[in-house]
């Protein structure tokens, strides 16, 4: 028994004259590694206090807090343990197995750390969601890419340090790749569509859109933006099913958008309408617009010479949004300009033909009655 006690006994001197020996350098490893450890609990610290302090924030407070409270205990023990065997000589073997233990550790911690940051940066470019079960359906699905991409990128990383040929693997996840891409194109396209209609904010849930053009024209108000498809209810009633990468592709009007809406009203005087009473259109326009208080005279003007009529038109900004103000707003103007015309015997053209006959001297036959004269 004495005798099969003696390796044992050599062995566990051997470990106290390496200890011994390499000292100084465990102690100065220990006292590095035990500072980067507290200087990461401390970060990590900070992390959970900014989180506490703003649970739901995801600014860039909020993306630095989660990036500090997701530091691993076990990637500070890996890291530590790396640092002391980099100060001490230790046996290559147990060098290497620290090294592979500190590769694996750091590559899944930066694979943490990126995922962090990608999905918090993406949650701070949407800021406040204006559908949110929009951004709850996207962000789990963007999470999920996430994981899948930084966690298949940091794999190949610790295989490629642990000695793996990795060519043929990447090869593989590049082909599978392609191959559900080509399958499933239509829907990644209305997947990538609607998260650039979250990110770039042509239109918000509750907008009224116009979009299309010629006879095609469909105006709406967004009432859901899907991964697939958004949905509109049009001014007629009916639910208008679009697909997303379909709706990007037409002309989009955002009609909510609009500070003003500029009304333009075209009408038809006659031509016995005199110079006078041209130029005096603007200021009767102007006090009829007096009644409207959202609304401010652009121009009132004669246009052109039509064939029966001499061509006009009123515009007019309204700083109202809503269509069926806008639409109130009109008919009084239109109204308003009819009494003011009435007033002031102004006569409006429809569509006619004169035909002028001369007596036997040659003069002209007026085709309208003579002015009778005043009493």
């Amino acid at each position: 028994m004495k005798q099969l006690n003696v390796p044992a006994t050599r062995e566990i001197d051997g470990v106290f004259d390496w200890i011994l020996a390499n000292l100084d350098r465990l102690l100065i490893g220990g006292m590095v590694a035990a500072a980067i450890v507290a200087i990461m609990l401390g970060l990590r610290w900070i992390g959970h206090r900014l989180l506490a302090n703003e649970p739901e924030s995801w600014g860039w407070r909020g993306i630095i807090g989660r990036v500090l409270a997701k530091t691993s205990i076990f990637f500070m023990v890996a890291a530590a343990i790396d640092i002391v065997v980099s100060y001490a000589a230790v046996p290559a073997k147990l060098a290497h197995l620290a090294d592979i233990f500190f590769i694996i550790a750091a590559s899944l911690q930066v694979a943490i750390w990126a995922r962090e940051i990608i999905v918090g940066v993406i949650r701070s470019r949407v800021g406040e969601d204006p559908g949110a079960s929009t951004l709850g359906n996207a962000m789990a699905l963007i999470r999920v890419l996430v994981n899948v991409v930084v966690f298949a990128i940091a794999l190949v990383v610790i295989l490629d340090n642990l000695g793996v040929n990795v060519t043929a693997l990447v090869a593989g996840l590049g082909i599978g790749g392609i191959a559900i891409g080509l399958a499933a194109q239509g829907i990644f396209s209305d997947l990538f569509a609607a998260l650039s209609i979250v990110f770039d904010k042509p239109f918000r849930r509750g907008d009224t859109v116009r979009y299309g053009t010629g006879t095609d024209t469909t105006v709406g108000t967004v009432e859901r933006i899907g991964l697939k498809t958004t949905r509109l209810r049009s001014v007629t009633g009916e639910q208008v099913i679009m697909a997303n990468t379909k709706l990007l592709e037409q002309e989009v009007r955002n009609l909510a958008e609009a500070k003003v809406r500029r009304v333009t009203l075209p009408f038809n005087l006659t031509y016995k309408t005199s110079p006078e009473t041209l130029e005096r259109l603007p200021a009767i326009a102007e006090e009829v617009l007096k009644g409207v208080k959202t609304a401010k005279l652009v121009r009132c003007v004669a246009t052109a010479f039509a064939p029966s009529s001499i061509d006009c038109e009123l515009v007019y900004d309204d700083r109202t949004i809503s269509p069926d103000t806008l639409a109130q707003h009109k008919s009084d103007i239109i109204i308003g300009i009819a009494r003011a015309f009435a007033a002031e015997k102004i006569e409006f053209a429809y569509p006619t033909q004169t035909t002028y006959t001369a007596a036997p001297d040659g003069t002209l036959v007026m085709p309208w009655a003579p002015p009778q004269p005043t009493k």
